[in-house]
Parts: C-alpha cells; sequence; structure tokens
C-alpha cells in the first residue's frame, strides 16, 4: 500500500515511525519543504521497516506542486501532518489526485484579517452563536466532492480531537444506551525545564488558549471568556491539576453524531507560570495574527514570537513526566444512570526513548497512523468526508493499545462539577 505523508515535524516523526512498523505500508513517501528533515528520518528508519521510504521537496500551500507529486507517486492515501494552514489545499489535491485524506487536526486560516476570510467566519459566528477561529464546517464542506469523487476524508485522528471521539463511540456501543454528558480532560504533567515554551506549534497553540472558551449544552453553544471557567482534578499518575475549559473542535463533531447528547466540555490543564507569560504576551500584542509595520517591513507579531520559542520538536529530550487524556460519560444503561472514564497515560520519557519525540507528539502521532490504517486497509470505508466516531471503534481502539497507546476504563470515577 502507498502512503504519502506530508509534513515532517514533531507529531509527524512519531506517525511514521509508526506507518514503519505497520507491513500494511509498503512504500511511503515523506514530503516535506524542508526535505533535509525527511532525509535524516529516513536514513534513521531505513534498517528499521521493509517498507520502501522516498522523500521529496514539496510546498503544501501550492496546490499544483502537490497534485504533481501525487500523480506522480500515485498513493492510495495522503496523511497531512503539516500545518492547519494547508488542510483545504492538500484536500484540494487528493480530490485532483485521486487519493483518500487524513489528518490530524482541523482547518484555520492563517490570515484571520483577509476581508474575504472574516466576511465568511462572522456569518459562521452569527449561525453558530460563538465566536472561534477553527471548526469543522470548512471541511465539511466538502463531502459532497469527496462523495463525488469516490473518495474518503477523515478528519481529525490525533488524540483530541481523534482518539477522543473514538472513545466515545467505543463507550456508547458498549456501556451506554444513551449518553447525556462528556467531559474531555487533556492533562499534560510533563516538565521541560524552560520558564515558557509551547509543546506544540505555538502559532496554533497560543491561539487556541487565548481564545473565548465554548461548550454545548442542550443544543446550543454556550461561550466564555478565556480561562473563565477552572476545574481541579485528580488525574491518575500524573496528580492535581488546574485545568480550564476551552473550546475544541471536536465538541462540534460530537455535538452532531452522539444522539441524545445534552452537554460537552473540554478542559486542558495549565500551570500559573505559563498561563501568567501568556496572558503578559497578550497584552503587549504579541499574540497578534495580522501584520504590523516594523522598520519598514511587515511582520506578524505571533510567528516573531515562534521564532524565538523554543522549537517543540526540541523538548523531548528534557520533558519528564506524564501525560493523561480522556473522557468521563454520564449517561444510561438499561434504565440506569452510570458513568465511566475511559483514558490513556503516556509517559513523556518513554516516548522520547522509542521516537524521539515527547509524549505531546506521541499521542498524536500514533492515532494518526491508525486512523489512516484504517482508511487504508478498507476497515472505515466509504465515500465523503467523516469524523472518527462515525465508524466502529472497536479496530481502531485495538490498534491503538498494539501500537503504543492502550487505554484504561474507570467505571466509577470523579465527575467534573
Amino acid at each position: 500500500m502507498k502512503l504519502m505523508v506530508i509534513g515532517c515535524g514533531g507529531v509527524a516523526t512519531v506517525a511514521i515511525h509508526k506507518c514503519c512498523e505497520n507491513p500494511l505500508f509498503t512504500e511511503i513517501m515523506l514530503a516535506s519543504r524542508t526535505v533535509s528533515k525527511c532525509d535524516a528520518l529516513a536514513e534513521k528508519l531505513k534498517d528499521k521497516t521493509s517498507a520502501k521510504i522516498t522523500t521529496r521537496t514539496v510546498n503544501a500551500d501550492s496546490k499544483e506542486e502537490l497534485v504533481s507529486l501525487m500523480k506522480e507517486f500515485k498513493p492510495h492515501t495522503v496523511l497531512n501532518v503539516a500545518l492547519p494552514y494547508q488542510d483545504l489545499t492538500i484536500m484540494d489535491a487528493c480530490l485532483e489526485a485521486g487519493a483518500n485524506y487524513v489528518d490530524t487536526a482541523n482547518y484555520e486560516a492563517e490570515d484571520t484579517e483577509d476581508p474575504k476570510w472574516r466576511e465568511i467566519y462572522e456569518k459562521r459566528c452569527r449561525e453558530k452563536g460563538f465566536t472561534a477561529y477553527f471548526d469543522y464546517s470548512w471541511q465539511w464542506a466538502y463531502d459532497e466532492k469527496f462523495k463525488k469523487a469516490g473518495l474518503t476524508a477523515l478528519l481529525g485522528t490525533g488524540f483530541d480531537p481523534g482518539v477522543t471521539q473514538v472513545y466515545s463511540a467505543y463507550a456508547l456501543k458498549h456501556y451506554f444506551d444513551e449518553i447525556h454528558y462528556i467531559d474531555i480532560l487533556d492533562c499534560n504533567g510533563g516538565d521541560h525545564g524552560y520558564p515558557f515554551a509551547t509543546n506544540f506549534n505555538p502559532e496554533i497553540n497560543l491561539r487556541e488558549v487565548s481564545a473565548n472558551g465554548s461548550y454545548w449544552e442542550d443544543g446550543h453553544w454556550v461561550e466564555t471568556k478565556p480561562m473563565e471557567i477552572k476545574r481541579v482534578y485528580d488525574f491518575d499518575k500524573v496528580g492535581q491539576k488546574d485545568m480550564y475549559l476551552l473550546h475544541h473542535e471536536e465538541i462540534e463533531s460530537l455535538a452532531k453524531n452522539i444522539p441524545g447528547v445534552r452537554r460537552i466540555r473540554f478542559f486542558m490543564t495549565f500551570g500559573q507560570s505559563y498561563l501568567t507569560h501568556m496572558k503578559c504576551l497578550e497584552n503587549v500584542g504579541m499574540l497578534r495574527t495580522d501584520p504590523v509595520m516594523f522598520e519598514g517591513q511587515k511582520i506578524v507579531p505571533i510567528k516573531f514570537l515562534k521564532a524565538l520559542l523554543p522549537d517543540p520538536a526540541s523538548l523531548g529530550a528534557r520533558t519528564k513526566g506524564k501525560t493523561n487524556i480522556g473522557c468521563v460519560f454520564t449517561g444510561i444503561k438499561d434504565g440506569k444512570e452510570k458513568s465511566i472514564y475511559i483514558y490513556n497515560v503516556c509517559d513523556h520519557e518513554e516516548s522520547y526513548k522509542e521516537t524521539g519525540a515527547q509524549a505531546i507528539s506521541y499521542t498524536t502521532g500514533v492515532p494518526a497512523m491508525v486512523g489512516t490504517a484504517m482508511i487504508a486497509s478498507g476497515t472505515w470505508s466509504g465515500p465523503g468526508v467523516f469524523n472518527a466516531e462515525e465508524f466502529d471503534p472497536d479496530p481502531y481502539m485495538e490498534a491503538l493499545s498494539k501500537y503504543g497507546l492502550p487505554f484504561t476504563v474507570d467505571e466509577n470515577p470523579v465527575i467534573v462539577e
């Protein structure tokens, strides 16, 4: 089976490691703007896999370059682990070249000040009743195109989004007749030793955290101020942590695909030092995404900040501790209310030892491979655009455990207030 992987950052590194472990993928092309990264990874993996690995340079902002490369290589499936800004361009290229599409995060616009984008964005905000720079509507709009082409697009097969949605489908299939409440809890108990750094792309991470929060309740969105809602939770293998309610794209997907759900919330843990640094940067304008003039040149403050911060890919060697990510579900089974908590604990040092990347990349990269394998093998199939909870969760859950992300089911969990 021919697979093309676009991108070669931390998540891509893990996903490619895992693709090389899976005998399904016999030929793998690594394509990135920086082909030297692809070459280095291919050299590292060549004696550890039977797959034939090739590397090429590609500009993922150029549909023409992508189509040309896809038509030359003829992949069955394309795994997009580049930037969310590039999702739509890569989807367009897959449609023209005849390849299935998989990604880990939904589309975000890079230039949020572009008048055309702002018009569409503001219209969608009015329709939804909340503000969010990122949502699934941009990619869901491709459903008819993929149906007509007879191709499959799987959106958001990272951990959250991704695994959390499969956990939801698994819980509904095996533990509930109806799920009423879902709380997604994302805890990173790792310590990298820096005063301030982001565990993944700063442009994406800081925009996500500094934006208004939102949650789904009784058929509509409830919008909150950034970091307005705080809870404290005791995470297995990590300990007690402060967590804050954020907007996250899988809420929108689950609200659509889990029948009878009444409320869905997403919480992520942050230390006070991180929040203090972020607020200071926001106050002085360093999180701005629009260009400003500096000494006769236009610069985007958040892009400049990204150049100053530690590269997330460099954090693996110095990060210690564990992550704990999962979902607390409450619903009805056989007429009685019940709750369960499905979660995974991942160790930063073990992740680095295996793949050269810390647990944040590992917990995204493993399910990226698993989702790609579901599509490439035909285990999950059908023309159109799909989210992970729309398919049978069992083979995905089995593969997660096999490739490094085993899960725990706690049938007597602490409920989030």
